[in-house]
């Protein structure tokens, strides 16, 4: 199989180019940088942007499969900027494909298109998007999907995957910037501290979008025109979970407590400071985080085992294990 994977150069979709030629495959990734370690594996990498149509053309020109994993992450940044790429980038690669031909796209996606305004306990398949987003990263990444499933037909079938709080070795977000604050102090217990969430360990991400591939036949294929939350299958307390990983680093637990009334509001006030003065970067709390910290969100694994054969590979105990022996390595 000859595949391309956009976004090859990230924590996800490296791991994914890795798998696909350890089968394999012949591999292409699309990135904005060069990664000579992931051209190591032996696949091409292509320096191109989501927003040159021209590009894009001659990146997916006879492929057999495109990983659509590529998007502009993050809570800072002009709504314009989220959405040239998030959402006018996937049109043009889906657009691009279908001219030459390819016909199949596994699209990444996320579960918070579905918003955390309120509590998830073992979400459903068919939750409704939100009606408001927290942010422009969330609202993009909803309307691309959207884009990504409308495409589903004779053409070019697809499929969309929306995988919960990857983590685990070569992450350079989600645990680290955790890690960090922790360790300076500036990161606390929102809510009353017992609210359950999914992980994702990122060789299950990974083999998610695999899985995906070989399900995804042809647009009249069961998962085809659909959407597919992904965890780890095991739903941990956040902050035990959290205080776990930071044992395993000898730091001290996170113990100081903010309500979720008074975070909500503080993230509000930052917003409006932001939008209103010319500050550098952004805020580091914002109303999407607070909520991701305080809520329940967590979702029904049985639709991706029973249409994607998806099944996870590294069970949540292992995971936490890698994961806190390559942070004890990267920090000495």
């Amino acid at each position: 199989m000859k595949a391309l994977v956009t976004g090859g150069g990230g924590f996800l979709g490296r791991r994914m180019v890795e798998l696909l030629r350890e089968q394999g495959h012949e591999v292409s990734f699309l990135a904005r940088g060069h990664y000579p370690e992931v051209e190591a594996t032996g696949a091409r990498g292509i320096q191109a942007d989501l927003r040159d149509r021209d590009a894009l053309a001659q990146a997916v020109a006879g492929q057999d499969l495109v990983f659509h994993v590529a998007s502009l992450t993050g809570q800072n940044g002009s709504k314009r900027e989220f959405w040239s790429i998030n959402v006018d980038g996937t049109c043009n690669l889906l657009d691009v494909m279908e001219t030459a031909g390819v016909p199949r796209l596994v699209y990444t996606s996320t579960p918070s298109v579905v918003g955390f305004a309120r509590d998830v306990a073992n979400g459903a398949q068919d939750l409704p998007y939100a009606e408001e987003f927290d942010g422009y990263y969330p609202e993009s990444k909803a309307a691309a999907e959207q884009e990504v499933l409308r495409a589903n037909g004779r053409h070019v079938a697809t499929v969309a995957l929306r995988p919960h709080l990857i983590f685990g070795p070569g992450d350079n977000h989600l645990i680290p910037t955790i890690v960090d604050r922790a360790r300076r102090g500036r990161f606390f217990v929102v809510g009353d501290g017992t609210n359950k969430v999914d992980f994702t360990y990122v060789d299950n991400a990974a083999w998610a979008h695999l899985d995906a591939a070989e399900a995804l036949v042809d647009h009249e294929s069961t998962c085809a025109g659909r959407a597919y939350f992904i965890g780890n299958e095991e739903p941990v307390i956040l902050y035990d979970w959290l205080n776990e990983l930071l044992d395993g680093l000898d730091m001290p637990p996170i113990t100081r407590r903010v309500s979720h009334r008074t975070a909500r509001r503080l993230s509000e006030a930052l917003a409006f400071l932001w939008r209103t003065l010319p500050l550098p970067g952004g805020p580091a709390l914002t109303p999407f985080v607070v909520e991701a910290l305080a809520r329940d969100h967590w979702y029904d694994p049985e639709p991706a085992r029973r249409d994607l054969g998806y099944s996870v590979r590294v069970p949540m105990a292992e995971a936490t294990a890698r994961t806190i022996a390559w942070l004890q390595e990267v920090s000495t």
